[in-house]
């Protein structure tokens, strides 16, 4: 069974999780076998399989189409069990697929699908012309001689010349009747990871039926969020639309199930409700960290193409210092192979399934049979993601100890990290291919070439030390070493960050028993505190509230304090954080803790100021009323921002016109001569 992911890459959002009308026949490859009655042609026999790569922009696992062995020069075809049409003029064929070339084709490839009642003789009902690399999706009405008959094969086949082409993965494959008025949930289009704060909610519908749609209506809820909106919109048979709530909620970090339901279509139900919800586990975020991209090279010292790869990743290194990490792996082929492969490099070469050499990946994303180029490169680097990495190597000996912090902004069940010791100049692998020095080749991965499973909560990190006698491995030079450290997807292979350990120095651990407290009154503060770390010493702090430096303090100083903005700290959820700096710039991973302010129980009145409102609910103005003089009124909503604010011409009695403020929950705050109260108050 497929597992749903929490964690995935964020880009991906359109899962076809409807059903059309009837489905016939449907196949999304879970198995790691051939699903039941699938055969294929006997040219190109060996090209087919059943891989645990979601290339194709489904779960794993998918069907994938091999260049090779042998290459093809013609048709191959996929044949899929036979289905019952009697009664069908025609089906919708629906998939998904991606293409990937070694090359630039100088001629396009096909693909189509086909029916027969004999497997022998084939009708073409579909068919399309790719030469570029990239995510497709299928969705077509199919209607051939064989519709109405009992006992009708489809087949999925590819025609052409496979020199050029890499792989091509299918998933999710549907054939399915079409009702008459069927409108379905696509997608539910909001980020499996993102940040707290306001977010738009968006989603797609696809028209599955004959009839034309003209509006739905649709409800989301996503905790104590509950939006229900009528959208007015022509929907053409099969065409999918993109729709975004008009309000746009303030979302508080945690995970979260979305539900997204279609209530009704023109008015009233359709044909097939059982496409009409969708459910989609997301996590929103305590902040942001910077993104090192992380660079995976799988090359060799017999393989005659690594020479020009290197030489150009050389210069894209020298050219960009401190914008990646990078490791490479020494692969045992062609020929004989590198003498310094490992099974450990073996393990990500599987793991990959990577066939050729040179091949490069950048954050688990494969640059096919080309090198990381800069613009790719400079493209990810300081990028916002939700992991960080610190960590630090020394050595003892032949010994080596590694620490390493993995810390996140969102909780991570089951992600892997992983730690590769690497050689940064190597020489005695040298071989045939002419090179005489190679870098950044992988020694030894602790502790799990495989990478090490942890989980992470939200605003912490988890701690991994390894120690390890280098002499056991290919090292040349104890005093040559890097260590690459990285979080990883396992399942999306989605890398979320990576960064080179500190080298030859001692780690930077983090402060410990952070709190961070919104201390009611008057005047609201927001204040730090914090204790040193369980070893080393600081050189002092950095203080952070939402993403911004408050203040760097010195190592004797454990704590910090804020007033400056009272109606800012009284009404919004705050991140705090704290980052231990040591000698020479080295920092910790940053401890960090959300201050959730609830606005009934945390914004109070000041018990010596006599002062009331009235009406409440409030339509057009809101009057207050108070013993002490009152200087001025300001009015803002439940996120904090500002809505109104007012000098009153008397100084007892006033009143804040409040007519134009959408209907909702609001707060006054009223300051008097005496001190400043918050009050509660519905616009309706």
């Amino acid at each position: 069974m497929k597992k749903t992911l929490l964690l995935t890459l964020a880009l991906v959002f359109s899962v076809m999780a409807f059903s059309q009308g009837h489905a016939y026949l449907s196949e999304s490859f879970d198995d790691n076998n051939w699903p039941e009655g699938w055969t294929v042609s006997e040219v190109g026999k060996d090209n087919w399989s059943i891989s645990k790569t979601n290339k194709a922009g489904g779960e794993a696992n998918e069907l994938k189409f091999y260049f090779l062995p042998p290459v093809l020069f013609e048709t191959s075809r996929v044949t899929m069990p036979a289905v019952n049409l009697k009664g069908a003029e025609k089906v919708v064929v629906s998939f998904k697929h991606y293409i990937e070339n070694q090359i630039d084709p100088f001629s396009p490839y096909t693909i189509g699908i086909a029916t027969s009642v004999d497997t022998i003789n084939w009708n073409v009902g579909w068919e399309a012309e790719y030469m570029e690399t990239g995510h497709y999706e299928v969705f077509e009405f199919i209607s051939t001689p064989d519709m109405g008959k009992e006992n009708v094969y489809f087949s999925l086949y590819f025609t052409g010349y496979t020199g050029a082409l890499n792989d091509w993965s299918f998933d999710d494959i549907v054939i399915s009747s079409q009702d008459g008025l069927d409108l379905g949930l696509a997608s539910i289009n909001v980020p499996e990871m993102s940040n707290y704060g306001e977010h738009e909610i968006s989603f797609s519908v696809q028209n599955i039926g004959s009839a034309a749609v003209s509006s739905f209506e649709a409800r989301v809820s996503m905790g104590d969020i509950v939006i229900t909106e009528t959208f007015e919109q022509d929907i053409e048979s099969l065409a999918i639309q993109e729709f975004t709530f008009s309000e746009t909620p303030y979302i508080t970090p945690d995970t979260y199930s979305v539900s997204l339901e279609i209530l009704s279509v023109n008015g009233g139900s359709d044909s097939n409700e059982s496409n009409n919800f969708l459910e989609k586990d997301v996590a929103v975020g305590m902040g942001y960290a910077s993104k090192i991209p992380m660079i995976e090279h799988f090359s060799s010292s017999t393989c005659g193409p690594c020479v020009s790869a290197n030489a150009m990743m050389l210069q894209v290194e020298n050219e960009n210092p401190g914008k990646y990490t990078y490791t490479k792996y020494p692969v045992k082929w062609p020929g004989l192979g590198d003498p310094y492969a490992t099974n450990e490099c073996k393990t990500r070469v599987d793991y990959y399934e990577v066939q050729n050499a040179p091949e490069l990946y950048l954050d688990g994303v494969s640059q096919g049979y080309s090198v990381v180029t800069p613009d790719a490169l400079n493209a990810a680097y300081g990028t916002q993601t939700f992991a960080d990495i610190k960590g630090a190597f020394n050595v003892v000996g032949s010994t080596i100890t590694v620490t390493a912090d993995f810390m996140s902004y969102i909780t991570m069940d089951n992600v892997r990290a992983f730690i590769s010791v690497n050689e940064k100049t190597t020489t005695g692998n040298a071989s045939s291919n002419g090179e005489t020095e190679f870098h950044h080749i992988t020694m030894k991965m602790l502790e799990n070439p495989e990478g090490n499973i942890i989980n992470i909560l939200a605003g912490e990190h988890q701690r991994l030390e390894f120690s390890y006698d280098m002499e056991k491995s290919f090292m040349e030079d104890i005093n040559d070493l890097e260590v690459a450290l990285w979080l990883q997807n396992y399942e999306t292979k989605e890398i979320y960050n990576s960064r080179f350990a500190y080298a030859y120095a001692d780690h930077c651990y983090p402060v410990q028993n952070m709190t961070a407290t919104m201390i009611d009154g008057c005047i609201p503060t927001f204040e730090v505190k914090w204790e040193t770390p369980e070893q080393g010493t600081p050189t002092g702090y950095k203080i952070y509230l939402d993403g911004k430096l408050l203040s760097e303090t010195n190592a004797e100083t454990l704590s910090y304090s804020m007033t400056e903005d009272p109606s800012y700290l009284a009404f919004n959820t705050h991140i705090a954080e704290v980052v231990a700096v040591y000698e020479d710039g080295k920092t910790s991973v940053n401890v960090v803790k959300v201050v959730k302010v609830e606005n009934d129980v945390n914004v109070k009145e000041n018990n010596a100021i006599n002062c009331g409102i009235y009406p409440n609910p409030a339509s057009d103005r809101l009057y207050i009323e108070a013993e002490a003089e009152i200087v001025e009124i300001t009015v803002y909503d439940v996120y904090g921002r500002h809505q109104v604010t007012e000098t009153p011409s008397h100084r007892d009695m006033t009143s804040v016109n409040v007519s134009s403020l959408n209907t909702g929950i609001y707060f006054v705050k009223i300051n008097t001569v005496n001190g400043e109260t918050v009050k509660r108050f519905i616009k309706e």
